[in-house]
């Protein structure tokens, strides 16, 4: 169950990341509360899923995943431009999301 977690969180932690752009700088109410909400969401689990994982796995697996998301999220919804080196890239990162969770960290 704490790697469904934190795969959610790490997931959540790409929606307050592309709602921080939103808001503008906060200036914007609905995307700063976004932003506090999927902050919250996203730590709290994260928090939740130490209490089993060790921390240099599961906090390497959320920053990959949220990392990962946000980059292709990104290029979906504000139009950021893609390269053969930002996939690669990218590629690299969910590689290494993998290698972690199969190194045996949590299992």
């Amino acid at each position: 169950m704490a790697w469904i977690i934190l795969i959610v969180s790490g997931m959540l932690e790409a929606g307050w990341a592309l709602s921080l752009k939103a808001s503008d700088g906060f200036s914007r109410l609905w995307p700063s509360v976004g932003f506090v909400v999927l902050l919250a969401a996203s730590m709290g689990g994260l928090s939740w899923a130490l209490k089993t994982l060790p921390v240099g796995v599961a906090y390497g697996v959320w920053v990959g995943i949220g990392a990962a998301l946000t980059a292709v999220l990104a290029i979906v919804f504000f139009g950021e431009s893609v390269s053969v080196l930002k996939i690669v890239s990218l590629v690299l990162i969910v590689a290494g999301v993998v290698g972690l969770n199969l190194s045996g960290g949590g299992h």
